[in-house]
């Protein structure tokens, strides 16, 4: 996986972002968006399985690779507008926004702030609202990587990413993950970990008319089959797969069948 042939745009408050964006055949346009303390690397075997279907917008959140890292606080709104304006300066007005656990927030919210350029949206591994405890929850991680550092972290979130057979079968994939993981710059991590605890888009939901697909792992214990389908029962039409023996990074495990969700979407 790599950065390379990547460029930058700027956001509204001045931030740089950096994407890249990948030409394929027909009128079909993909902006997908990553996981917590992923890069747009992160879409790779994706993107590879989509090939010639659509043409594909990757990106790094602010905060996270090689775009800007600005001083939080981080809302989802404001990666949801940072979506708006990549796509103005690549020239699309409308676009299938799709995205990963974190990912699939900011997609929400965009879907919310920005309903008129969602042509479709793709949830995979994602939530509305991590539920009562999350502030806490999500402040807790974030301090024991200012107290222990990030490599603190790495074991617990390699079995949450990933199920132990992929993990075994898979080593490059997961130290590729670590890798990425390992680089995140601390203080937009904390930042980032408290936006996710904050979010909150449940009231958007009612309100979606577009074509939507979601995907979930069974095994996925960081955003659970139910929030998956709290989802699906509350957007008109949307179609869901429990995916059995998949954990939390769904593009990663079975990119082939993230891939045949967007291109439902394209279709």
């Amino acid at each position: 996986m790599s950065n390379a042939g990547s460029d930058f745009a700027t956001a509204r408050d001045g931030a740089r972002l950096s994407y890249r964006l990948v030409p394929g055949s027909g009128s079909g346009r993909i902006v997908l968006v990553h996981s917590l303390a992923m890069d747009k690397t992160f879409w790779d075997a994706t993107v590879k399985a989509l090939e010639g279907t659509a043409s594909v917008l990757t990106f790094d959140c602010r905060g996270h690779g090689r775009s800007d890292k600005p001083e939080g606080p981080y809302s989802v709104e404001q990666f949801a507008d940072d979506i708006a304006d990549l796509m103005d300066h690549v020239g699309w007005p409308s676009a299938i926004v799709a995205g990963a656990s974190m990912g699939g927030c900011v997609s929400l919210a965009f879907a919310g702030r920005h309903s008129g350029r969602v042509r479709g949206l793709g949830l995979f591994d994602t939530t509305a609202w991590y539920g009562e405890n999350a502030p806490a929850a999500w402040a807790e991680r974030a301090e024991k990587a200012r107290n222990e550092g990030l490599s603190a972290l790495v074991g617990f979130q390699k079995t949450r990413w990933f199920g132990d057979a992929f993990r075994e079968a898979n080593p490059a994939v997961v130290e590729q993950a670590v890798g990425v993981f390992l680089a995140n710059d601390l203080p937009a991590y904390a930042a980032t970990c408290a936006m996710l605890g904050a979010a909150d888009l449940r009231a958007f939901l009612p309100g979606f008319t577009f074509p939507c697909e979601i995907r979930v792992g069974s095994q996925d214990y960081a955003t659970p089959p139910d929030m998956a389908g709290y989802l699906a029962d509350n957007i008109r039409g949307a179609r869901i797969e429990v995916m059995d023996g998949v954990r939390h990074f769904s593009p990663l495990e079975v990119p082939e069948r993230i891939a045949a969700a967007l291109k439902d979407l394209v279709a």
